[in-house]
């Protein structure tokens, strides 16, 4: 029987009190109902790589730390596998001791719900890492824990590649298990849209390999966070087409939202015709250097094949009238560096902020709302506000490679959508009062663009979600969606193991 290397570096005393676990309740609730020889047998089962931090430890905090600080979930014991077996023997303690558990594996969720893990389990899989092509180059398998960046530096380096997220410090599987975006979905689809087969540990502890033969296939690619934890998946991998990709990148003063907008509109978005390799980014952000006194519009023009950005694309901005114009050419692998979400990038650091989005999708860029939402944002993070570092961030990826793919195939509702907005209200945690009037700014900020859009229901990206939407929100208004994904969750999880993130019901 393998014996798992625990660390265990919490104070001697403490250890003798929790090891007991007599009569002593004061013990119990400082693991959450789990004591000291509970571990020691969740120790047994597990691998010799495997590791289990207790709070009060430097590794648990290391362990257990969030990109955003706001609700987050609250665990008494961090688990961190070392096989997709060690995740398997983890569900199946935690059911066994009736205590809760959570599965990460980049830190970077940040919905609210999040905040009802409490004294349970983190099962964090950063061990379960790892790129691994096929023989014939059709397929790679994924640790369920890989970052984003090591699958493309990996791929890359066979003259490979595939769709993942497009910030280098996210997970792949965290952002694929609800739809997930991308530089290349314009060519191949979401992330999801990759997926040929997964490993994935389901609310019983069974450790199943599915592919798109199972009933369950449907609801992973989108809504996946709700019925297991994926430990390892085979996507499907492309040769390398372009290996030159080029940038424009503009800065506007504020009285030019209504005239970048209106440009991106025409010569970008086209009724959701963007051209396949070609991306429209922007953030609205206080730069002093650039506008001491308002927030400025940085703006890129990404296209791929090239070494300069077509000027069919960049003139008609050149025309409104920059602060600033830079071309710049390099690879695919620069284009989160470009963008400032890059892995030494400071959005992508841990500083200890309160992070929360408030995402929505819309078909175009309405020119009255962004106008109004603009002179919202600018009032609101002015001067010494505590929201001065906040961004507005506007994501315009080619969208036919996801329109090419049938709707109700996935769990993934909004596949007619062109563009995908969030406010990200970036904040030093201050107590209640503050997160409240972050919350207030954020959806005041995304019911101005709901308003422009002129839709009844809100479209909101799992993935970037607050945490105040609806089911209906994040996985589709249709009856028939909301209906299937509830039946399923019947079968697979009836007990509601998976509801910590964007859940069903």
């Amino acid at each position: 029987m393998h014996r798992l290397k625990m660390e265990f570096l919490a104070a001697v005393g403490a250890w003798a009190i929790t090891a007991a676990c007599l009569n002593v309740p004061v013990a119990r609730q400082l693991l959450g109902g789990i004591c000291g020889r509970d571990t020691a047998e969740l120790g047994e089962r597990l691998s010799s790589t495997a590791k289990i931090y207790e709070p009060g430890t430097a590794e648990f905090n290391e362990a257990s730390v969030r990109w955003s600080n706001l609700n987050a979930p609250k665990p008494n014991l961090v688990v961190i596998p070392g096989t997709e077996n060690d995740v398997a023997e983890t569900v199946k303690f935690a059911n066994d001791k009736n205590v809760p558990f959570l599965a990460y594996n980049g830190m970077h969720g940040a919905i609210t719900t999040l905040g009802k893990m409490d004294s349970g389990i983190d099962i964090y899989i950063n061990q379960l890492s790892g790129v691994e092509v096929s023989e014939d180059g059709k397929t790679a398998k994924i640790g369920g824990g890989t970052g984003s960046k090591l699958v493309t530096d990996t791929l890359w380096e066979a003259g490979k590649q595939t769709v993942t997220g497009t910030c280098e410090c996210v997970s792949t599987l965290g952002p694929a298990l609800g739809g997930g975006h991308g530089w290349l979905q314009g060519h191949h689809g979401l992330v999801a849209d990759q997926f040929v087969s997964i490993n994935i540990v389901l609310a019983d502890g069974t450790l199943q390999t599915i592919n798109e033969t199972s009933d369950l296939w449907w609801a992973v690619k989108g809504a996946g966070h709700n019925f297991g934890i994926v430990t390892s998946v085979d996507v499907k991998i492309y040769d390398i087409e372009h290996r030159e990709w080029a940038v424009e990148t503009l800065i506007f003063s504020g009285d030019k939202v209504e005239a970048v907008y209106e440009a991106a509109n025409e010569h970008l978005v086209k009724n959701g015709t963007q051209a396949a390799g070609v991306v429209n980014w922007s953030y609205w952000l206080n730069n002093p250097d650039a506008d001491p006194e308002n927030p400025i519009i940085l703006f890129w023009i990404i296209q791929e094949g090239v070494t300069t950005v077509d000027p069919v694309y960049t003139q008609p901005f050149r025309d409104i009238g920059p602060i600033s114009s830079t071309p710049a050419s390099g690879t695919y692998l620069d284009l989160a560096s470009w963008t400032g979400i890059a892995l030494d990038s400071i959005p992508c650091q841990n500083a200890g902020l309160n992070n929360p989005r408030f995402p929505i999708y819309v078909e175009s860029y309405n020119i009255e709302a962004q106008r109004k939402a603009y002179d919202l944002f600018a009032s609101s993070i002015k001067g010494d506000s505590p929201f001065s570092n906040s961004l507005f961030m506007f994501e315009g990826y080619s969208v036919q490679g996801v329109k090419a793919i049938e709707s109700d195939s996935t769990a993934f509702a909004y596949r007619g959508d062109n563009l995908l907005f969030a406010p990200l209200i970036t904040y030093t945690p201050g107590g209640a009062e503050l997160d409240e009037q972050a919350a207030a700014l954020g959806n005041q900020l995304r019911d101005i663009i709901h308003e422009g859009s002129g839709r009844t229901d809100q479209h909101v990206y799992l993935n970037y979600a607050f945490g105040n939407e609806s089911p209906k929100g994040w996985y589709g208004s249709e009856q028939w969606r909301q209906d299937r994904l509830k039946s399923l969750k019947t079968k697979y999880d009836p007990n509601g193991r998976f509801s910590f993130y964007g859940p069903i019901a």
